[in-house]
């Protein structure tokens, strides 16, 4: 797979890996072989050396000596036996990355690295839920029509409080949801935490879910409504049928949903952003050395004309925010919600060799046409309204309703 940068999931929305030990290994990324070939090395294999002069392999010889000392102790002396050099190889991986202090830098194993291409390509094997992981539990933000979560009775709102009858408290909500994934036809038993009722079982059998990035609606007052859950591979192209669909109909104004959305593919944000505006800057790139990089709109757009109204939470993230950023700048669409997450960083993903998975990299930082940098700010809603549990209760939509208002009367 290419590299592909990308502004990963703030919910899911933004993915959490455990550190699973061993993260003083940090040195395995660059070159352990096996067990018997690596005991008693001191300095980086030579093919993964470079053109260092002495001096330089020298201090790379002294800098990783306590790593293979105790690579080597490992496997002379620990108690535990066999070793298993895949989880040691992990373990370092996620030590390196973890001692960055970033929390969108990470190691994502095999596992969690197909899962994670699976969703941004539109298909995975799992119950068809979109899922909330930054409380306690992980909790169900919502269910796509026609699932096996919704056949099953999951609601939005569950929190998951057990997984095949193993306690998840006190497990990331990120690794929670890495176990209701799995192979399409096996069963998953979940116990729910459902409001004030005593918690209950759950038994889902998963299947092959498609993704739907965009869905879409005119309404009978007149107003487009479409809702992006992601920045995916095929999402501009749904979008545009979408749009080509509706505006045929003349409608009055188009509200587009970001809530809960938790970012994708850069590309796809930049491609998405350029079917509301004519020309100008939709993001800059800047790199740690004050380089930057300008994305500028590609012409062409379908709906460049038509009132807007974009709708966003505290679950919008990355790309999302990166489309309501651009929009609010140019004065395009109306901001209705509550303040965005405020992730305003990008990561390449880098697949490692022997399919070992993926380390995702912190490359740079966006900034809105203005130049605005939403890092940890997030973007704040030209009119803020709150969607309360009361109101998800009563089937209430107060942020919905305002974006209404706002297009009749323009």
């Amino acid at each position: 797979m290419d590299k592909k940068k990308i502004f990963s999931l703030a919910n899911n929305i933004i993915t959490t890996i455990l550190l699973l030990g061993i993260g003083i290994l940090i040195g395995y990324i660059f070159g352990v072989r096996n067990a018997a070939t690596s005991l008693g090395m001191i300095g980086l294999p030579a093919a993964q050396s470079g053109n260092l002069s002495a001096a330089e392999q020298a201090d790379l010889d002294k800098l990783f000596s306590p790593f293979w000392q105790t690579w080597q102790k490992l496997h002379e002396d620990y108690l535990v036996q066999p070793l298993d050099d895949h989880k040691l190889l992990q373990g370092a991986l996620r030590g390196m990355m973890d001692s960055l202090g970033d929390k969108h830098s990470s190691y994502m194993d095999p596992i969690q690295y197909n899962d994670m291409t699976a969703l941004t390509s539109g298909d995975y094997e799992g119950i068809g839920v979109l899922v909330n992981t930054e409380g306690a539990y992980l909790t169900v933000s919502e269910i796509f029509k026609g699932s096996p979560a919704e056949k099953a009775g999951l609601e939005p709102g569950d929190q998951v409080l057990a997984v095949d009858g193993k306690d998840m408290t006190g497990v990331l909500p990120s690794l929670v949801r890495q176990k209701i994934l799995g192979p399409k036809g096996t069963t998953v038993v979940l116990t729910i935490k459902r409001g004030e009722k005593e918690p209950f079982e759950i038994s889902i059998q998963r299947a092959t879910i498609n993704v739907p990035s965009v869905e879409g609606e005119l309404r009978s007052d007149g107003i487009a409504y479409i809702k992006l859950r992601t920045f995916g591979q095929k999402t501009n192209d749904e979008l545009k049928a979408q749009l080509q669909e509706m505006l045929a109909k003349n409608p009055k104004g188009l509200i587009i949903d970001l809530r809960n959305n938790g970012g994708g593919l850069l590309t796809t944000a930049i491609a998405i952003g350029s079917q509301f505006l004519n020309d100008g800057t939709l993001v800059i790139e800047q790199y740690g050395d004050g380089k930057e990089t300008i994305h500028k709109v590609i012409p062409g757009g379908i709906a460049t004309e038509i009132p807007m109204v974009v709708l966003v939470n505290q679950f919008s993230a990355s790309a999302s925010e990166l489309l309501a950023g651009a929009l609010q700048d140019y004065g395009r669409a109306t901001i209705v919600g509550t303040v965005t997450y405020g992730k305003g960083t990008v990561q390449e993903w880098l697949p490692l060799a022997n399919q070992e998975g993926a380390v995702r990299i912190t490359i740079a930082k966006w900034l809105t046409p203005k130049e605005r940098n939403i890092h940890e700010v997030g973007i704040k809603p030209d009119v803020q309204i709150d969607l309360t549990e009361d109101d998800m209760k009563a089937n209430r939509d107060p942020q919905l309703d305002k974006a209404v208002e706002i297009l009749l009367k323009k």
